[in-house]
């Protein structure tokens, strides 16, 4: 096994843990079946927040990381409980 399939591996492990624990939350952003990129929910350590939200596109599909910022955007505010989640905003 590679270092990037070992690096892989030790993400996905972590991740299930956090889910089975309700520490944090991984979703895959797929286009039809292919992995395209990632968002993750975890409690907020920034005072006043109460969740931090990160994503991350394929460099290969950097052009939809505006439109996958403004999709992940909606559904945080119209479908996540939380109330002030920090989400970093894009250049």
């Amino acid at each position: 096994m590679g270092q990037v399939s070992v690096s892989n591996r030790s993400d996905l492990v972590g991740h299930s843990g956090d889910f089975e624990s309700c520490d944090g939350f991984t979703y895959s952003i797929l286009d039809g079946d292919v992995v395209i990129g990632s968002v993750c929910f975890h409690p907020s350590t920034a005072r006043g927040h109460d969740a931090d939200v990160s994503s991350w596109v394929r460099v290969s599909r950097a052009e939809l990381g505006a439109v996958v910022y403004a999709a992940l955007s909606e559904w945080l505010r119209d479908v996540w409980p939380f109330e002030d989640p920090t989400y970093a905003l894009r250049s």
